[in-house]
């Protein structure tokens, strides 16, 4: 390879990296955020704090699963797309889809593409 499709190459996996531990902080602050407005909501004897708590522990593992799978796809198709690392990207892509959804179902109690009704846009 060329020196500067090296040097591309380099600073294409240095983004990946960058979004990869952008996507673990998400979910970690995220959690950290729940458990404090937790904490302080249990304190306070507020009504609904585990509701609460999950959903925004929910939302915050939701943004770093979708951060994770943008560095996966940076990092394996701008990288090094052979067959093998693109399907094992498709592979990753579909167990955290699959997650993704499963987040978006318990937290909301419908799937992602469900209109929502009337009383919960309000």
């Amino acid at each position: 390879m060329e020196p500067i499709g090296e040097m591309a190459a380099g600073m294409v996996e240095a983004v990946g990296v960058v979004v990869d531990v952008t996507g673990v902080l998400a979910i970690v602050v995220g959690a950290l955020v729940a458990g404090f407005v937790a904490v302080r909501g249990l304190v306070r004897r507020e009504e609904g704090v585990y509701r609460r708590f999950r959903r925004q522990l929910g939302r915050s593992i939701l943004l770093g699963l979708e951060l994770l799978v943008a560095a996966d796809i940076i990092k394996t198709v701008a990288v090094q797309p052979t067959f093998e690392n693109v399907a094992v990207l498709g592979l990753i892509v579909v167990i955290r889809t699959f997650l993704s959804w499963s987040l978006e179902l318990e937290m909301s109690g419908r799937w992602p593409w469900q209109k929502r009704s009337l009383e919960e846009e309000v």
